[in-house]
């Protein structure tokens, strides 16, 4: 039988207990990653996610269990474990964003790309290639540029409110013409999906295939 406590009030059901405990956890891993330079103390993390610090010794202890966090002393900062998690994340979005690029490389006649925003650059993490054409671009992956030039770096910065999608030509490549539209709607990911090509394309045309195609990958990473 379930007794009250003191006060009147029953338990709370265990499944919402934990679920309260995964959320604690979670925002005190991301208040330990927000931490732009010396990493906080144990009072800093519990002002943080407003817990207490005995609360928040309990919630470090699977945390630096699996590496994800590590103490020294009273500061605590990102573990080892955060990058072998790291690690798999660009293969999933490869396989997720492949069919969506797929559709585009041949619909458009040009490679496709998935493009991710690390920092100040913007890296291929994804490229297709078009399997009827003569000749097209071939895109690396693991490329990178500035974020802020050529149109798959551009499209990363558009304001939800404005263009759709963004053309450039000749900033990556003298002759090579781009066409790229933001990934939206997937909490902590900024990127973009685009073709490349050596002959110019039509933004008219091509900037709603990009868009479809920028959906897609959104839909199969949600």
């Amino acid at each position: 039988m379930v007794r009250p406590d003191p006060r009147g009030r029953l338990p709370a059901p265990a499944s919402k207990e934990s679920s309260l405990t995964l959320e604690r956890g979670l925002a005190l891993l991301q208040a330990v990653a927000d931490a732009e330079s010396e990493a906080p103390s144990i009072s800093e993390l519990a002002a943080a996610i407003g817990a207490s610090r005995a609360a928040v010794y309990r919630l470090l202890v699977p945390l630096q269990s699996r590496g994800l966090v590590r103490r020294e002393g009273s500061k605590v900062r990102l573990g080892l474990g955060v990058l072998r998690l790291a690690s798999n994340v660009l293969p999933q979005l490869r396989l997720a964003a492949q069919p969506a690029l797929r559709v585009l490389a041949e619909q458009v006649g040009a490679t496709a790309h998935l493009t991710v925003a690390d920092g100040t650059e913007a890296q291929a993490v994804a490229v297709v290639e078009p399997s009827w054409t003569a000749y097209h671009v071939a895109y690396r992956v693991g490329s990178r540029h500035p974020v802020h030039r050529g149109a798959a770096g551009k499209a990363i910065g558009l304001s939800p409110e404005g263009r759709q999608w963004v053309h450039s030509t000749g900033e990556l490549q003298p002759g090579a013409f781009g066409v790229a539209a933001p990934v939206r709607g997937v909490p902590g990911l900024r990127a973009s999906v685009g073709v490349v090509a050596l002959e110019k394309l039509d933004g008219d045309v091509v900037g709603p295939q990009v868009l479809r195609a920028a959906q897609e990958v959104a839909d199969a990473l949600r």
